[in-house]
């Protein structure tokens, strides 16, 4: 059975900074894309930012220079740095993980607020 488990979340003040974590059982982590969305009240879940299983990084245009992607192999985890946090980083974050099948976890929320 393939689990995504996210963690890290929690509220944070404007300009602070978070990490998320992303523990995968079930599947061969290293031959998976690994990334995380986020989907904020109201709105379609997005792509915030995606890591290859050869380590290539993809991240959405509101986040370069603030998020960093990376993968522990020998962890099964994948993990999302967030610095600089705004109000409107403020969702809910989902890890995925893609082959030939997309898995995804329950997500974490994450508030971005003073």
């Amino acid at each position: 059975q393939v689990q995504l488990v996210e963690s890290g979340g929690g509220l944070v003040q404007p300009g602070g900074s978070l990490r998320l974590s992303c523990a995968a059982s079930g599947i061969i982590f290293s031959a998976y894309t690994m990334g995380w969305y986020h989907q904020a009240p109201g709105k379609e879940r997005e792509l915030v930012a995606a890591i290859t299983r050869g380590g290539t990084t993809n991240y959405a245009d509101s986040v370069k220079g603030r998020f960093t992607i990376s993968r522990d192999n020998a962890k099964n985890t994948v993990y999302l740095q967030m610095n600089s946090l705004k109000p409107e980083d403020t969702a809910v974050y989902y890890c995925y993980a893609d082959r030939f099948t997309t898995y995804w976890g329950k997500g974490t929320l994450v508030t971005v607020s003073s």
